[in-house]
């Protein structure tokens, strides 16, 4: 069985010649277990989607199905399987420690004490969030609180897990250690679909990648196949401090350092990368040192490249 399930979807708001459609007859079959990246510009129908995947939004026509559950007959039992995190920090209280709040969240969804006993700490680490997790929530980090809300997503165990931008805001740290927590789910069962303008969130996480333009599914491809039109995964400009990487082969498969510069005290490197995951987050940090780093930001990526190119073609 898929575990998402959408026939000629529509969704259409206004009336009349005021009439604007913000999904188009999409259809879309997503397996169990599969993590899905959903691309496109912003107005695409990305977050219309999810808001109807998650019952927030009723389609103008056509169908939507959670594990065989229709999102409008059987919204009560969708509700039970999908978990929606949004982008962004907020939603929190504040004054209570980031496990009271995860208590409080899975007590709302139906949780018993048991049950709540067993998952806690399981979910905070998963998530990277079980040492912070009796620190008040007033003192985490934008990152720390994001990954505390996929927790509150994941405490319930649900079948779908939809994810609308949730690494943005986040500095590159952050982000990298949201993507752990995202990518610790992979091999679980839970079916990920993920909304971003962040491609390496698409890169390190996605098995396939939906592309969505003024409402229609206009690619649906396997990541190595919308990857492949491009020769090269990213290309990462690392500011640090210290002593600066020395240019040239690393290895096979490894980064490639290049265009080293040096001014008032700092260094500035490109970094060239095959193949972008945790792995590659790691083997910086341990080559340049944790201490070291300042900054890493990606210039562009072979995602990026493509997504512009097809992007450009839709103009």
């Amino acid at each position: 069985m898929n575990a998402i399930e959408v026939r000629r979807l529509s969704r259409r708001y206004g009336s009349g010649a005021q009439v604007h459609t913000a999904l188009d007859d999409i259809e879309l079959a997503v397996p169990e277990g599969q993590i899905i990246g959903l691309l496109g510009a912003n107005g695409a129908g990305k977050t219309t989607l999810i808001k109807i995947l998650s019952t927030l939004l009723l389609p103008s026509s056509g169908s939507a199905s959670v594990a065989g559950l229709d999102v409008v007959s059987a919204a009560r039992g969708v509700r039970r399987l999908v978990s929606v995190v949004y982008g962004g920090d907020r939603g929190f209280y504040g004054r209570l420690t980031g496990r009271a709040n995860l208590r409080f969240f899975a007590m709302l969804q139906g949780l018993s004490r048991h049950r709540l006993a067993a998952r806690t700490d399981a979910v905070l680490a998963e998530v990277g969030m079980l040492e912070a997790a009796d620190q008040r929530v007033e003192t985490y980090s934008r990152g720390m609180r994001q990954r505390l809300h996929i927790a509150v997503g994941m405490i319930a165990e649900p079948r779908v897990l939809l994810l609308d931008e949730p690494s943005i805001g986040l500095d590159p740290v952050e982000a990298q250690r949201l993507r752990d927590a995202i990518g610790a789910l992979r091999g679980s069962g839970v079916t990920v679909l993920i909304t971003t303008h962040q491609l390496l969130d698409i890169e390190s996480l996605a098995d396939r990648v939906v592309m969505l333009h003024r409402g229609r599914i206009v690619h649906d491809l396997s990541l190595d196949q919308f990857a492949g039109r491009s020769g090269h995964v990213a290309t990462v400009r690392v500011t640090g401090r210290g002593r600066p990487p020395t240019p040239g082969d690393q290895g096979p498969g490894a980064p490639q350092v290049a265009e080293v510069t040096v001014s008032g005290g700092q260094w500035t490197a490109d970094v060239t990368i095959a193949r972008w995951g945790p792995e590659t987050f790691r083997w910086l940090s341990g080559q340049l040192g944790p201490d070291t780093l300042i900054d890493m930001r990606v210039r562009s990526s072979r995602l990026e490249d493509v997504y512009r190119q097809l992007a450009g073609d839709l103009r």
